[in-house]
Parts: C-alpha cells; sequence; structure tokens
C-alpha cells in the first residue's frame, strides 16, 4: 500500500522486516511525536530559540526513519533557523507542520501495523 506521509522502506530494511521491531519502532515514535510536539510549542513560546533548535534536530532523525523526508527537510529549517535566532517568523509554521504531518503519519503507521 502507498501511503502519503510515511515511507517505511528504511525501517523496513533497518529491521529486516522484523514485524515485532517495526511495531516496537512505531510505538516508539509515536510516544516521541507527543513529546515534540509538547516541548516545541513550549520553547517557541518561551523563545528558548537555541533548544527548540536542538529538539529540531532530534525529532528529524525520528521523522527520518519514517521516511517522512520533506517533514526531516522543514525540521533542519527549523534546526538551523533556530540555533542562530533567525527568520524566527518560520518557526511557528514549521510546529504547525511537524504537528499536521506527525498526527496524519501515526494514522497511516497505525493502519500499517493492522493490516494483517
Amino acid at each position: 500500500m502507498s501511503y502519503k506521509y510515511i515511507n517505511l522502506e528504511y525501517l523496513e530494511a533497518v529491521s529486516g522486516g522484523d514485524a515485532s521491531i517495526i511495531t516496537e519502532l512505531v510505538n516508539m515514535f509515536k510516544e516521541q511525536v507527543v513529546e515534540f510536539n509538547a516541548a516545541l510549542k513550549s520553547f517557541y513560546t518561551e523563545k528558548e530559540y537555541r533548544q527548540l533548535g536542538l529538539l529540531a534536530h532530534k525529532a528529524k532523525s525520528s521523522v527520518a526513519i519514517m521516511g517522512m523526508d520533506s517533514l526531516a527537510d522543514v525540521l533542519k529549517n527549523l534546526e538551523i533557523s533556530a540555533k542562530e535566532s533567525r527568520d524566527i517568523e518560520m518557526y511557528e509554521s514549521y510546529i504547525d507542520r511537524f504537528h499536521s504531518d506527525t498526527e496524519a503519519a501515526i494514522l497511516e503507521l497505525d493502519d500499517y501495523l493492522n493490516q494483517d
């Protein structure tokens, strides 16, 4: 099946196609996304831009594992901009994109896991 937000080729490759490993990685991703969303919003609101950039770097790795290359690029932009406190007017849209894309990705991941 083809998905809009996720591309599981990398996940399947690193897990060797082992369903239990895939499930574990997906569940970890789902937990991280909740934490990332809260922290991204908090760092932005508190104007802690360096911390925002560091978190964007960490979140970028998580979404890349799920094959979310477009969102990984957005997070890279946020990471670089926030570490330098520039283009601040863009941060909110980056954070909103993270939220909406990961929400959609979780639905796709749940669909993927329930295909059996």
